[in-house]
C-alpha cells in the first residue's frame, strides 16, 4: 500500500513538472521570500526578466517602499526597474497562485518559514532555499512534517547563493556579481532534473547537483564566513566594517586557516563517501578566479571587490552560518569519528564573542534526524527521500 501511495505521488508530481514547464513565461509566477539584500536583488531581478513576482517579509516596515512603489530599482551588473506584482506580510495571500517559491532569507530562519507557509503549500509548488547552507532541504521537510502536511511540495537547495549584492536603499538594490554555476538538489534527488529546467527558464546558472547532502558539503559560506567575521573581530567593531571584507579581511595568516577549515569539510565529506569541491577550485567555477592557493583565488576575484565587511558582530555571517553550516558539519563529522578542530575552535569563539551556545542552536545529527543511521542509511535518504 505504501509502495502504491509513493508510485501515485510520483505520477502527480511528473505531472506537475510537464504543467510548469509547458506554462508560458508570463503565467510562471514566482514568490520571494524575503526583503533583504538577496531578496530585493532577486525579487527585482525576476521583476526586470517579465516573470509575475510576489515578495514576501515578516516585518511591514522593511516591504513598505516596495508595496508603494511596486518596483525594485537594480543597478550593478543588471540594470533596469523590476515589477513586482505584490508584497505583503501576508504569507497566505503572497502564496496564493505561486508556482516557485524562493527562500531568501539567513537559514536560521528556514524553519520558521516552514512553520507560517505549511498551511497554505501546494503540492506543485517548488520550494527552492537560496541557499540551504548545511542541511537545509532536510530541515525544511523535517519541519513540514511536523507540521502535518501530508502533500510535500518539491523541496530544493541551491549550493550558495546566485548573487553578490546589497541592498543601497529603499526598494532598491545592487548587484555585484552573478555567479556563473550554482549547483541544485532536491530531496529526493530524482527530481532533479524536472525542478532545474523549471528554474532555468529564469536562471540558466542553475544545474544540476547531485544530492542534498553534496550542496550542503560544498557550502562555501561555511569556509568564508565565520572564520573571515571571526578573525577580523577587531577590525570590525573598530571601523564598523570599513574595509573589503574578502580581499583586505584574508590576509595570509588567515588564508591558511581558512584552508585548514576547508580540509576538515572536505573530510567529514569524503566520510560520507562525497567529493565535495574545494573553496579554491569553488572560486573558479562561481567566478573564474584563478590562484596557486586560497589566498591568490580570493584576491583573483573581480566579484569580491567593492564588498565591505558587515559592520558589526552581530551579522548573519555569525548567527547564520556557525549554528546552520559550521554545527552540522562538526557533528556529522563526529558522528563519523572524523576531527574538526578548527571547525570547532570557530564554533567555540563565535559562541563566546556572541554568548550564544550555537551547538546547541544549531542543525545537528539529532536535529536533522540523522542519529544513530549509517552512512548507506544517510545516502539512501538523500536518493529516495525515505527516513
Amino acid at each position: 500500500m505504501i509502495k502504491k501511495t509513493i508510485k501515485e505521488t510520483d505520477l502527480r508530481k511528473k505531472q506537475y513538472i510537464k504543467e510548469l514547464l509547458n506554462k508560458d513565461i508570463e503565467d510562471l509566477k514566482f514568490c520571494v521570500l524575503g526583503a533583504g539584500h538577496g531578496g530585493l536583488a532577486m525579487a527585482g531581478h525576476l521583476g526586470l526578466m517579465g516573470f509575475r513576482v510576489n515578495l514576501f517579509n515578516r516585518g511591514g516596515n522593511k516591504i513598505r517602499p516596495v508595496q508603494n512603489r511596486k518596483e525594485i530599482k537594480i543597478e550593478g551588473e543588471i540594470h533596469g526597474i523590476g515589477k513586482i506584482e505584490f508584497a505583503s506580510n501576508n504569507i497566505k495571500e503572497c502564496l496564493e497562485e505561486a508556482d516557485i517559491l524562493m527562500v531568501v532569507i539567513p537559514a536560521n530562519g528556514h524553519k520558521f518559514i516552514a512553520h507560517i507557509s505549511a498551511p497554505y503549500l501546494r503540492e506543485d509548488q517548488v520550494v527552492l532555499l537560496n541557499p540551504g547552507r548545511t542541511g537545509g532541504a532536510l530541515e525544511f521537510f523535517h519541519t513540514l512534517k511536523e507540521e502535518g502536511v501530508k502533500k510535500i511540495p518539491f523541496i530544493a537547495e541551491a549550493q550558495t547563493f546566485l548573487y553578490a549584492s546589497r541592498a543601497i536603499g529603499p526598494a532598491h538594490a545592487k548587484i555585484f556579481s552573478i555567479k556563473n554555476s550554482v549547483p541544485l538538489a532536491t530531496l529526493p534527488a530524482y527530481w532533479i532534473p524536472g525542478i532545474v529546467k523549471i528554474i532555468n527558464r529564469a536562471f540558466p546558472q542553475f544545474v544540476p547537483g547531485d544530492n542534498i547532502f553534496k550542496t550542503s558539503f560544498d557550502n562555501i559560506g561555511a569556509v568564508f564566513h565565520p572564520a573571515l567575521t571571526v578573525l577580523n573581530a577587531s577590525w570590525i567593531e573598530d571601523t564598523h566594517g570599513d574595509f573589503e571584507y574578502y580581499i583586505q579581511g584574508a590576509s595570509h595568516s588567515v588564508s591558511k586557516i581558512l584552508e585548514r577549515l576547508d580540509r576538515e569539510r572536505l573530510e567529514v565529506a569524503a566520510a560520507l563517501g562525497i567529493k565535495a569541491m574545494s573553496a579554491k577550485n569553488w572560486l573558479y567555477i562561481a567566478y573564474s578566479a584563478t590562484g596557486k592557493d586560497l589566498l591568490e583565488a580570493i584576491q583573483a576575484n573581480p566579484g569580491y571587490l567593492g564588498i565591505k565587511a558587515p559592520d558589526r558582530i552581530r551579522h548573519r555571517y555569525i548567527d547564520e552560518d556557525v549554528p546552520m553550516s559550521l554545527v552540522p558539519i562538526a557533528s556529522i563529522g563526529a558522528m563519523l569519528k572524523v576531527n574538526t578542530p578548527t571547525i570547532n575552535s570557530i564554533i567555540h569563539l563565535a559562541s563566546t564573542m556572541r554568548g550564544e551556545d550555537y551547538w546547541k542552536i544549531g542543525r545537528t545529527v539529532e536535529r536533522l534526524g540523522l542519529k544513530g543511521m549509517s552512512i548507506k542509511e544517510i545516502r539512501l535518504l538523500a536518493v529516495s527521500g525515505e527516513i
